[in-house]
């Protein structure tokens, strides 16, 4: 019996010994191409994101470096000029102007944005089942109206002869703002485009705060005002520890989205009177197109782009000390 068995293993069992073939891995091809399927999927965003963002990328840096102007536009000349472009710009006091004007009013706006999104996006998780899709439904509207649209409709609304803003300031009693003009001076032009831009983006902000409100466990809340906690100090101990990733995440989002706003600054008043509501972009777009000086422009953006480079590395710092912070406290 013992002389059978030993037979049959010697039948079946692989030879790997000298002059013997060695045993074949069987899988090992589908193992590299499940690897490999990840890489694969992600190709044609890829591709994409090369043709339609990368290629565009090098050329305006290649145009940054060029004089170009209308004459050398019409007669296809190349004029290099090096970093001349570049030195005329961070040698100007209006380009710093332009981006602590910026800054300024990036801060101002994420700041209303983020404040008076997660007080109605808290309203919204307190309110009964209509009232809530009533709110959320405006919200949508709201967030659904294209900028243009939106921007053409305030500039009605804050209309020196016809604006209703106007209008019933008057029949409140302040008649010295009957025929009051909002794009006159820059502290009232910024006013309403700040008032634009804040209306635009609130729904995002509070919906988004709703829905990660729904995932924080409601034992939670009870426990917490079982202890005695009061709304603040509920707030604080429950709700934001749960939400801190979303208000970094969402104040990020909204700082870029801010600090490119184009079409409501320069549809209000063209980053006017006298160029002095002009941000970066419109900064950027009025160098390059209105003045033809298109190599000018390119450079402008491009430091546009290095500004949000350095503010999104500073996201990323304090995303990954937020991350070692949890690490350590698990």
């Amino acid at each position: 019996m013992a002389v059978q068995l030993d037979g049959a293993v010697d039948q079946t069992a692989p030879r790997t010994g000298k002059g013997g073939a060695p045993p074949t891995r069987r899988g090992g091809g589908s193992r590299r191409a499940a690897r490999g399927a990840p890489y694969l999927l992600l190709l044609p965003a890829l591709l994409a994101t090369a043709v339609f963002l990368g290629w565009p990328m090098v050329r305006n840096l290649l145009l940054s470096f060029q004089n170009l102007n209308m004459k050398e536009l019409i007669q296809h000349l190349t004029d290099w000029r090096g970093i001349g472009n570049y030195q005329e710009i961070l040698g100007s006091e209006q380009f710093w102007r332009v981006t602590l004007r910026t800054l300024v009013f990036t801060a101002v706006n994420v700041a209303l944005i983020m404040i008076l999104g997660v007080l109605i996006g808290l309203l919204l998780a307190r309110l009964g089942t209509k009232m809530r899709l009533t709110l959320s439904a405006a919200l949508v509207l709201a967030w659904a109206m294209p900028a243009i649209a939106a921007t053409t409709v305030f500039q009605w609304l804050f209309d020196s002869r016809y604006g209703v803003v106007n209008w019933l300031l008057d029949k409140l009693g302040a008649h010295s703002m009957a025929h009051y003009d909002w794009v006159g001076t820059q502290l009232s032009t910024f006013f309403v485009i700040t008032v634009l831009i804040v209306w635009q983006s609130l729904p995002f902000v509070a919906l988004n705060l709703y829905a990660a409100t729904t995932t924080i466990p409601r034992e939670l809340y009870e426990a917490a005002r079982m202890d005695g906690a009061g709304t603040w100090k509920v707030f604080t101990s429950v709700t934001f520890p749960f939400l801190k990733p979303f208000f970094l995440a969402t104040t990020f989002l909204e700082v870029i989205w801010v600090f490119k706003a184009f079409p409501q600054i320069f549809a209000i008043n063209e980053g006017g009177p006298d160029r002095l509501t002009e941000t970066l972009p419109i900064y950027a777009f009025t160098e390059g197109v209105g003045n033809l000086h298109f190599g000018m422009g390119a450079a402008i953006s491009l430091l546009t782009i290095v500004v949000l480079l350095v503010m999104t590395a500073y996201y990323l710092r304090l995303t990954v000390t937020q991350e070692k912070q949890e690490e350590n406290e698990l």
